[in-house]
């Protein structure tokens, strides 16, 4: 298993919990709404912009991903590198269909 340390997001893990923290208030917030009912459209215009928030982390993550962990494998060589390539390219073709 893969020690913590060696991830890249690790330098800015606080603001990623902050920014998913954010998520969560946004989620919860989407879920009054309903139980409230109300209107569609305010809903709608929640739902973007928690899925923008969400996004926006994603490509975060996936930047530390390619700078730190892919970058290091590169430089490796070998299966490794290729499994790391891997692993981005099917991380990039999900977040692309999303």
């Amino acid at each position: 298993m893969t020690e913590h340390a060696h991830h890249g997001y690790i330098s800015n893990k606080d603001a990623y919990l902050k920014r998913l923290k954010r998520i969560e208030g946004q989620a919860r917030g989407i879920q009054n709404m309903v139980d409230e009912e109300k209107y569609c459209i305010d809903i709608l215009t929640q739902i973007s912009a928690m899925t923008s928030a969400l996004e926006s982390v994603a490509l975060g993550l996936l930047d530390e991903h390619l700078n730190h962990c892919v970058v290091e494998a590169v430089a490796e060589g070998g299966p490794v590198a290729e499994e790391k390539l891997r692993e981005a390219s099917a991380a990039i073709a999900r977040l692309v269909k999303s």
